[in-house]
């Protein structure tokens, strides 16, 4: 049987990934897809590069409407990155009849539900495992796996960056800026880190996954995304001391309890149990914890970066499209799990109606009555304590860390009590607080 014929836009570190793997691996891919899947065409800026890479196997040109334009060419690989001229060319790849693998959270995240339907209506498949997670077959299980099951919430440590620095500021008693430094000469940040730290990349891939996990458009604009970049060393070292980790935790949970119903979508630094498996998800690791309603809880470990990892979701989809291309498309899987005409508008909740625990830590005079008159505020909000911490003050210090663990409770109601404690003489720097999930 003939070879589906691939054209790559992009052929960087994960594009080199696909090529390298496809043409290593070649028999096996054969052998489950049914029929030979070549890369016959490279498009990038940089075609010396690329022919070195590729040799004489492919043709290589600097535009990729080439690639598009080529007849022969079934399915495009978008490996370009970003919301500009990568989403002008997908839609137009679409538009052209080729089906799309992409690598792009970014696009997704932002457009996608424009590009989901150019592809529904065109009868063509857009698919993206590579986008959420790198390695890690997380799409499929949400699409396919648990497709059985009412998925409750999702928690996943899906920024490599991220995880590793906080991982070298619990191990090594750092400060943030010392490790950032660090990861990038390690190459575990880039140049410029900031898509990264401030956690609109693990924001990218949670609204992905919200979006199969409860069959509502992807909605990035809604998501609430705090970074790891205000996190200090003794947070860190205080929840140790409590039994807990922080890790920057991407959230998606539906909320039942609501007459209208709500969806939370998050990303910031979360308390997590260390007896948890994914709070002990080390280094440059991504982890997704999935719970479903028949299934229970499933955890989802592995590479979620990487030149190989990311080409070998790229190659699972172009696998997935050769065996799926000639089917009915409305026998194929929905790009976002469900049936188009089965999609909901359930609400993104604001951040204020989020229920959680809380982890705060405020600066106190070392004098009488301060935690009393801290701990009237929160009972009159209605906010139950778990755990106190209080530092011993040195010897000559008028001041102490007073670190308090909370039970459930909605933000808005605690931002409140917050802007009481913080005006009380007694406390004397701003009170940090962090969010704390058992994920049980």
């Amino acid at each position: 049987m003939k070879a589906i014929k691939v054209g790559l836009l992009g052929i960087g570190t994960v594009g080199s990934g696909t090529f390298n793997v496809l043409r290593r691996n070649q028999d096996v891919i054969r052998g489950r897809a049914g029929r030979g899947i070549e890369i016959a065409m490279v498009a990038d800026l940089n075609t010396e590069r690329a022919r070195e890479i590729v040799g004489d196997a492919a043709v290589v040109v600097s535009d990729a409407r080439e690639v598009i334009a080529n007849p022969e060419i079934d399915i495009v690989v978008e490996l370009i990155g970003g919301y500009g001229i990568a989403k002008a060319l997908v839609l137009e790849a679409i538009a052209a009849g080729k089906h799309v693998v992409t690598a792009n959270k970014a696009l997704l995240a932002v457009h996608g539900t424009e590009i989901f339907a150019a592809a529904h209506a065109k009868g063509v498949i857009v698919a993206f495992e590579a986008a959420v997670a790198g390695g890690i077959p997380i799409i499929k299980a949400l699409r396919e796996g648990l497709t059985a099951n009412r998925i409750e919430w999702i928690a996943g440590i899906i920024n490599g960056t991220t995880n590793f620095i906080l991982s070298e500021m619990r191990g090594k008693g750092l400060d943030f800026g010392v490790v950032l430094k660090e990861a990038q000469r390690l190459g575990y940040a880039e140049a410029d880190p900031t898509f990264d730290i401030e956690g609109v990349d693990a924001a990218h891939k949670a609204t992905i996954m919200s979006a199969i996990a409860f069959g509502i458009p992807v909605q990035f604009d809604k998501a609430h995304v705090e970074g790891i970049t205000k996190l200090q060393a003794a947070d860190i070292k205080y929840a140790e001391q409590l039994g807990y980790r922080i890790k920057l935790l991407g959230i998606a949970r539906r909320r039942s309890d609501l007459p209208n119903g709500g969806i939370e979508l998050r990303v910031h630094p979360t308390l997590i149990p260390t007896q948890r498996l994914i709070a002990n998800v080390e280094g440059a690791m991504n982890a997704v914890v999935v719970q479903g309603d028949a299934v229970g809880t499933t955890l989802y470990y592995g590479k979620g970066a990487g030149s190989e990892p990311t080409a070998s979701a790229v190659i699972a989809d172009l696998v997935d499209i050769t065996r799926l291309h000639t089917a009915d498309p409305d026998h194929r899987v929905p790009h976002l799990a469900f049936q188009p005409d089965a999609m909901n508008d359930t609400p993104i909740l604001a951040m204020d109606d989020v229920v959680t625990a809380f982890y705060l830590r405020l600066c106190v005079a070392d004098q009488a009555g301060v935690l009393s008159s801290i701990t009237t505020i929160l009972a009159e909000n209605d906010i139950s304590i778990d755990a106190v911490l209080q530092r011993e003050s040195a010897e000559g210090e008028k001041q102490t860390d007073l670190i308090i663990l909370t039970h459930d409770t909605v933000e808005g109601r605690m931002n409140k009590a917050l802007s009481q404690m913080q005006a009380l003489p007694t406390v004397l720097a701003p009170i940090v607080k962090l969010r704390k999930e058992e994920l049980a």
